[in-house]
């Protein structure tokens, strides 16, 4: 592709030299794991998002999992959540035994409905891990006290969501926990896997750290946590990462940029369009509905212009859990047959976004009407 959706090279060129020096540096150590490059990081990350604190983990799923584990959920539990967010959460729910419940979107910004949520909980409820979806949060003002009142916990996955604020707090830093991950494609990205718990809640939290390295707690080699596995940040990507989240807020904010000019290109063909990004919307990704979805993803094709679908199957309906039963998500199903993501990447030119409109405007010329 001419312009691919998303671009690494040039987006960590331009930091080579720090990032090579940040690796030798790890590297002249000779401390490979745990070492002070992961809590540096913790402290710093912990700092920028205003939690008590933070744990480095191997990837954003164990995140998940872990959080859940700490949170003291595991077999005969279940855990609310929704169903479109490329079964990551669910992945990790599965792991511990637990049964993901599903609860639908809405459908102006494709993230959980909280009219519905507390409809999902019941006495086998052991947590709700709510997605911050595309980089946009979701309603965690009204979801968290829903959950609090029934003394549940909240885990916020805000793997797309680095830097996103509302009302003047972080992503991460509504939940009792929160997981973070670090793919490379990230809005902070490694240059490999990593992973992130932070939260709320200090006792929680330090469960997290003594079940990411085997249960270990005071003593080495002494298990006391059950659930304990080996998933640690290592000090390369911790050391990357330390380089990377000073540009954080800056790469954020042309990403937001690049969603409205594609809002303003795109507003009279009749295209479904993300919301107008605002702080609680960091535009990891430019999802829109076109309508006829295979028909544009061609036309961009023709043009030398990447795109994807971010997710085509909803968790309910992945065939390896179709014995299980099938809730009614409409409104999730629904979204799943027509999303597309439009290239959105922090060094994007103007040009290059002018360049993906006059496309778009081309095959919406091309589509059938509904």
């Amino acid at each position: 592709m001419t312009l691919p959706i998303n671009d690494l090279k040039r987006h960590n060129a331009p930091l080579d030299p720090e990032l090579r020096s940040a690796i030798g540096r790890v590297l002249e150590r000779g401390y490979y794991v745990l070492g002070p490059e992961n809590k540096a990081f913790e402290q710093e990350f912990a700092a920028y998002l205003g939690t008590p604190d933070a744990v480095g983990v191997g990837n954003g799923t164990d995140a998940l999992e872990l959080a859940l584990r700490a949170a003291g959920v595991g077999p005969g539990r279940e855990v609310v959540t929704v169903a479109n967010a490329g079964m990551y959460a669910s992945t990790a729910i599965r792991a511990t035994g637990a049964t993901p419940v599903y609860v639908d979107v809405r459908a102006d910004t494709l993230l959980v409905d909280p009219d519905l949520l507390a409809a999902a909980i019941t006495p086998a409820t052991g947590a709700i891990v709510v997605t911050h979806l595309y980089g946009r949060m979701a309603d965690v003002e009204r979801l968290v006290p829903v959950a609090h009142q029934r003394g549940i916990p909240v885990i916020e996955d805000c793997a797309q969501a680095h830097g996103a604020r509302r009302q003047g707090r972080a992503a991460g830093s509504w939940g009792d926990l929160a997981a973070f991950s670090f793919y490379p494609t990230k809005n902070l990205g490694a240059l490999g896997d990593g992973g992130l718990v932070t939260g709320q809640d200090p006792a929680l939290l330090a469960r997290v750290r003594h079940l990411r390295q085997y249960g270990w707690t005071t003593q080495k080699y002494e298990c006391r946590e059950a659930g304990g596995r080996n998933s640690r940040l290592d000090e390369i990507q911790a050391a990357v990462l330390r380089v990377k989240l000073p540009h954080l807020d800056a790469w954020n904010q042309r990403r937001r940029a690049i969603v409205s000019l594609y809002r303003e290109g795109l507003k009279d063909i009749g295209w479904q369009l993300p919301p107008a990004p605002a702080e609680d919307d960091v535009a990891h990704l430019c999802v829109v509905r076109p309508r006829q979805r295979d028909t544009v993803r061609a036309v961009l094709q023709e043009h030398g212009i990447g795109s994807d679908v971010h997710y085509p199957i909803p968790d309910h309906l992945q065939p390896a859990y179709a014995d299980e039963g099938r809730p009614a998500l409409p409104v999730t199903e629904d979204a799943a047959r027509g999303i597309l993501s439009l290239p959105c990447f922090p060094e994007m030119t103007n040009d290059e976004v002018a360049t993906v409109i006059q496309a778009c405007r081309i095959a919406s010329q091309k589509e059938c009407p509904k």
